[in-house]
């Protein structure tokens, strides 16, 4: 079984080194990009909601992607504390050369999954993880941050 966890370890590794090495940038990053694409407008809430992290750690993302020229952050016409994302040319030539999934492997392997074995899978790492007496606060990191 610790070999079954080597490979799965090993393959959304080695996505993230491919996306790295062809575009520049963190797996996560072209996440990020590939969720405001397809969401022009997107506030930061709805970023951190749809890729499953922390609003500060989307804020972070978003603010590289903003010093690269990747992204605009502008202020949200009604709701002045809120902020409107959109994508620039230069994170749409990004995507397009960046090899897919955007998301990541695993996550793209997961929702590829039947809800059963979903199921059963979440209720077995669950104990697993109870097991290790692994940080609840470590279900936050990025995959292409371990």
């Amino acid at each position: 079984m610790l070999r079954q966890f080597r490979q799965i370890f090993n393959a959304v590794k080695t996505h993230f080194k491919q996306v790295e090495k062809k575009v520049g940038l963190g797996g996560a990053q072209v996440w990020a990009l590939s969720v405001v694409r397809d969401a022009p407008g997107i506030g930061m809430g709805s970023l951190a909601n749809a890729m499953n992290i922390h609003q500060s750690t989307a804020s972070n993302l978003v603010k590289a992607l903003v010093e690269r020229g990747l992204l605009s952050v502008t202020k949200h016409d009604t709701d002045r504390r809120a902020v409107v994302l959109k994508l620039l040319p230069a994170g749409a030539r990004i995507l397009k050369r960046s090899p897919e999934p955007f998301s990541g492997v695993l996550p793209e392997a997961l929702a590829s999954l039947d809800e059963k074995t979903l199921k059963r899978l979440e209720a077995d790492l669950k104990k697993l993880i109870a097991e290790l007496h692994a940080d609840a606060s470590a279900g936050n990191i990025l995959l292409s941050e371990l």
